[in-house]
């Protein structure tokens, strides 16, 4: 068996010559074909390596590996070695596929994992890999036919360690549990011993890969005095998975501070920092919250998949009239419109949602978060950091000297706050805006009871706009049933009113990971303030006046909203009464 050397340095001498020069040292080209590739560069303009492919001279592989040469990277044939099971072991298969990479040689003595990838500007599955491994990465170029031979013969189908198997291994590895009932005892060097483990590494890898494969918004690791659980938060529902050994709590949080940058000695405060991934060519950014506890730290990771929001306005659920609504608000000159409702019912991405699509370069366009969820090209995001003196009001304050258009206050927490968003409103602004309450009407006692006077609440609050997140019927095991009497009683309903209408619910597959839903789709409720809301305003109104005569003007309550997306099949009878039980 012939096994990949450690060739340290590149020893191909191609590092900053002509590319031409290379592809000729490399056996690709001759003389002659160089030469007629530069004269048609010299009159057509355009990059040599094109050219030749254009006339036929060397195939897109042949460059790839040309221009890897042409900045270091050693060239390596996968087709003509075999690399060390104790190597491959080094990178588990769920890593090795997604990053399109193939380990080829470990030297313990530097931490130095050589790795073969097809492009020779994947910079960023480098630095992904040096953080997910804690490893020195030289990358090494093949070709990318190589590298999917290589992938299939290393990383076969359905032949990669799961978590489970991880776990199991864990628990029978006598160096690691020897740390078993050490508790908060463990000094630092031990720590970082832990820390280091090649399980450790796997584990926390494969738990991180397959949260971002099924769409998770959160991994929570949580310690315990017995035990330590970890659970995924997915469409807003928590879900349990097998447990690691409690022994690994400190590890776990410890290897999370080492990839976010943060003080691994430090276990009585707070600790919050950020990971920046990109899992198959998709960015990702992983927010790190770390919280001492009891019984050790809770670490929860709140996952920002930029490829997982849609932030199409037709994509968010709003029915056709509600979306007429919707566009309207957006395009006024000036005013607030406040979007409201708990936490993870969807309001940022709303928000976000209106900011792309009046994103545009006659428009400026000005956003204060906390935190600033997802990067929008064109927009100037700004992170609130109160610790800093960085707060919403702050920033607020000096939006109005930046000559915006249109502003995003992440939240109205005070009446400082509330103050500058009303004389941004009053200034020919257009503010967008959240608050936390349970409908709409409810936005106005929230206002009058942080300070704003009733006359500025009715001179620039455009509308008020409130909303759940209901899961998704599965698309692919959508089970048509008939409700039960006091299924349909939950939402004050009798067998009567359905007469005809199809109920479904999702029975559970692989797509859904058996849960019987597949995504989330928003419910909206929409107050439009119009003279005779704003008159009662003035009048000091109850939010039950005011939601009455919304209603009355056409408004369509969340509770509303939900039954039309039961009635069309989108979503289930306990989603809707579980999201809107609480509006009514």
């Amino acid at each position: 068996m012939s096994v990949a050397p450690s060739t340290g340095k590149p020893s191909t001498g191609y590092r900053g010559r002509p590319l031409g020069r290379i592809l000729i040292k490399m056996g690709k080209v001759n003389r002659r074909q160089v030469h007629e590739g530069l004269a048609i560069q010299k009159s057509k303009r355009g990059p040599l390596g094109q050219i030749l492919i254009d006339l036929g001279y060397i195939q897109d592989a042949d460059l790839q590996l040309a221009l890897a040469a042409q900045i270091g990277m050693e060239p390596v044939d996968l087709d003509n070695i075999d690399v060390e099971a104790e190597t491959i072991k080094l990178v588990p298969n769920q890593m090795a596929n997604t990053y399109r990479i193939v380990p080829v040689n470990f030297d313990a003595a530097t931490k130095t994992l050589e790795v073969a990838m097809s492009s020779p500007d994947n910079f960023q599955a480098t630095d992904d890999l040096r953080k997910l491994l804690d490893m020195n990465i030289r990358p090494m170029i093949a070709t990318e036919d190589q590298i999917s031979a290589a992938l299939s013969r290393y990383y076969p189908e359905g032949g990669g360690q799961s978590i489970n198997d991880l776990l199991d291994e864990i628990g029978d590895n006598n160096d690691l549990s020897k740390f078993e009932g050490r508790g908060e005892s463990i000094d630092l060097e031990e720590l970082k011993e832990l820390v280091d483990s090649n399980p450790v590494k796997q584990l926390l890898n494969l738990v991180l890969l397959q949260a971002i494969r099924d769409h998770a918004s959160d991994v929570h690791f949580e310690p315990f005095e017995e035990d330590y659980k970890m659970r995924y938060r997915i469409d807003g529902v928590l879900y349990e998975m097998r447990p690691p050994p409690r022994f690994l709590a400190m590890a776990i949080a410890s290897r999370i501070k080492v990839m976010a940058n943060l003080d691994i000695a430090e276990r009585r405060l707070p600790q919050d920092g950020r990971i920046s991934l990109t899992v198959g060519s998709l960015p990702v950014d992983l927010r790190v919250a770390v919280l001492p506890t009891m019984f050790g730290e809770s670490v929860v990771l709140r996952i920002l998949d930029r490829s997982n929001v849609n932030l199409d306005l037709d994509k968010l659920g709003l029915r056709d009239d509600d979306m007429k609504v919707f566009q309207q608000l957006i395009e006024r000159p000036n005013g607030i419109v406040i979007n409201t409702g708990p936490t993870g019912s969807g309001k940022t991405t709303t928000l976000y949602a209106a900011l792309n699509t009046l994103n545009d370069p006659k428009i400026k366009i000005l956003t204060a978060e906390d935190p600033v969820e997802y990067d929008i090209d064109g927009i100037i995001q700004c992170q609130v950091n109160p610790a800093q003196g960085m707060t919403f009001a702050r920033a607020l304050r000096s939006f109005l000297r930046q000559d915006p258009d249109v502003i995003l206050v992440g939240e109205v927490r005070d009446a400082e706050t509330a103050q500058i968003a009303v004389q941004a409103s009053l200034t020919g602004h257009l503010v967008f805006t959240t608050l936390h309450t349970n409908d709409a009407p409810s936005a106005v006692a929230r206002l009058l009871d942080i300070g704003v006077e009733p006359f500025l609440i009715t001179a620039t609050i455009e509308a008020v706009i409130a909303q759940r997140l209901a899961r998704r019927v599965c698309s692919h095991c959508r089970t048509e049933f008939q409700p039960r009497e006091e299924q349909l009683m939950e939402l004050q309903l009798r067998l009567a009113d359905v007469e005809g209408r199809k109920f479904y619910y999702g029975a559970g597959c692989d797509y859904c990971n058996g849960t019987g839903y597949r995504g989330r789709v928003g419910l909206y409720e929409i107050m439009v303030f119009d003279d005779e809301l704003r008159e009662l305003v003035m009048q000091g109104a109850s939010t039950s006046v005011l939601m009455e005569t919304a209603c009355r003007k056409g408004m369509r309550t969340l509770r509303e909203s939900g039954l039309l997306a039961l009635f069309d099949g989108i979503t289930t009878i306990e989603e809707i009464v579980k999201e809107t039980m609480l509006t009514d």
